[in-house]
């Protein structure tokens, strides 16, 4: 707390992050003190009001968190800025930030940055990568805003190049608040993007799209949930059948360096030749 100039904090443990700014806010506009809370992933998150707070301020007493943290190898340190009041409720914004540890050396985005291939991560891609090998980064809110930009940056890109998304509100604002009509939405209106994304490949263009774990919204609780995940692959030349189940997540990685003919990432295995 001193490190940061802090009169302290608030929270201090494992929690909903809508819950806790909810219960705590107003706390936390009176006394100047950010909540900060967990969860059962590897991460500490400091929530703070985006102006009575301020959002740099919020960064920046991240960064402190996140030298504090090195040492005990938290994953990542999350600013979760918030606006509203007592009166009217609080809300979290669009402005969260991930201070991440850097990924170990090897992964895809350093073997393309290394090979001269042109990068494009769309979302808080950037942020987990550490902005490491992240090429050019977009930030966009949402899902539409997301896929927009992605598509934006996949017309003009090179051969050999790399567009990565991440769709984070599948995840922070249904999977984890179980909002069954609200991830129900959210699948329709990607479903729906999927003919723009088939559009927009040209031959020998490979999309695949996946997650890192699942969230199903109408499980108990607020965290991750472990069912396995799709995979699903999109391309001119993809036949219809199925990659089997897959060992690691890695295998998405090593798949994409063989496409794009780069030296092999040091874990997983492709599954080119199923597609």
């Amino acid at each position: 707390m001193s490190e940061a100039g802090l009169p302290g904090i608030l929270g201090d443990r494992h929690a909903s992050g809508t819950a806790i700014v909810e219960e705590l806010g107003a706390e936390s506009l009176r006394t100047g003190r950010p909540i900060c809370y967990t969860s059962v992933d590897s991460v500490f998150q400091i929530a703070a009001h985006e102006e009575a707070f301020g959002l740099e301020r919020l960064y920046e007493t991240c960064r402190v968190a996140r030298r504090l943290c090195d040492p005990l190898r938290v994953g990542r340190v999350i600013a979760r800025p918030f606006r509203g009041d007592a009166a009217g409720g609080f809300a979290r914004t669009a402005n969260r930030r991930d201070f991440a540890v850097p990924p170990p050396a090897g992964t895809l985005l350093d073997i393309l940055a290394d090979a001269g291939r042109a990068v494009v991560t769309v979302g808080k891609v950037g942020d987990i990568f550490s902005h490491r090998s992240t090429g050019r980064e977009v930030k966009a809110a949402g899902h539409a805003a997301c896929l927009a930009a992605a598509l934006d940056a996949l017309r003009p890109l090179p051969a050999g190049g790399l567009v990565f998304v991440n769709l984070v509100d599948f995840d922070t604002e249904h999977g984890h608040r179980r909002d069954v009509a609200g991830y129900a939405a959210a699948l329709e209106s990607f479903d729906a993007a999927i003919p723009s994304i088939r559009a927009a490949l040209r031959p020998g263009d490979l999309c695949l799209i996946t997650a890192d774990h699942g969230n199903d919204p109408t499980f108990r609780g607020t965290d991750h949930t472990r069912e396995r995940v799709p995979i699903l692959a999109l391309g001119p030349f993809i036949r219809p059948g199925t990659v089997g189940t897959r060992d690691t997540f890695a295998d998405v990685g090593a798949t994409l360096a063989a496409h794009l003919g780069v030296p092999r990432t040091e874990a997983g295995s492709s599954f080119l030749d199923r597609l």
